[in-house]
């Protein structure tokens, strides 16, 4: 969630026209940069997309913009991301393993819970509140990994709308990464033949996350 929007063209007198309050004392203020989406850095603080909007009183969670502060509670004051929009998972927190694939078959999420069971012995934990765009959040809450980084194996997560994802997002499992930085990743119910696996070619950027255990 949270594209950053980078027209040059209107959106910095768009942002300089919206009031930025400053935080409150004791919270850590993040300065939004190119290439982050509100879903990001929640990853990165160990919160929800849903408590950032809340906190900061969001308009369209789906927009915000380079430079916007954007307010985490009880963090302590940092500006900017010095991690690179990996997140931050607590140390001993051990990631939870799912022993059943509980997603309807054919569906998206169906093959990549399967597809990660083929290639490292264990399914997804999360079933409930777990539609394709929810599961980097959801990746979270069971000490996953969530990164802007691909590798090979992991889940890609692709939010609403992005590179032609629809209303509840996409999964698919990375099975190279490619020379030109692009992902190949196996999927179901992506493209013409909705009841087959396929393999397409996506990029990682905005919108996009990988996920691993």
């Amino acid at each position: 969630m949270g594209l950053v929007w980078l027209s040059t063209a209107f959106a910095p007198a768009l942002f300089s026209a919206l009031a930025q309050a400053p935080c409150a004392k004791g919270d850590q203020t993040y300065v939004v940069r190119g290439g982050d989406t509100l879903g990001s850095i929640a990853a990165t603080h160990a919160t929800t997309w849903q408590n950032l909007s809340s906190y900061n009183h969001l308009p369209n969670p789906n927009l915000i913009f380079i430079n916007q502060h954007i307010c985490i509670q009880g963090h302590g004051v940092v500006t900017g991301n010095p991690t690179g929009n990996q997140p931050v998972i607590p140390v001993g927190l051990i990631a939870v393993k799912g022993n059943v694939n509980p997603f309807a078959y054919g569906q998206c999420t169906w093959w990549a819970s399967q597809r990660y069971f083929q290639l490292h012995g264990f399914y997804v934990p999360w079933a409930t509140n777990s539609n394709a765009w929810q599961w980097q959040n959801r990746a979270l809450d069971f000490h996953w990994h969530v990164s802007s980084q691909p590798t090979r194996g992991a889940i890609m997560d692709l939010q609403p709308g992005v590179q032609g994802a629809q209303a509840l997002g996409h999964v698919g499992v990375v099975e190279m990464v490619m020379s030109n930085g692009h992902v190949l990743v196996s999927s179901m119910n992506w493209g013409p033949n909705y009841s087959q696996v396929t393999n397409f070619e996506f990029r990682p950027g905005p919108g996009v996350s990988f996920i691993s255990a």
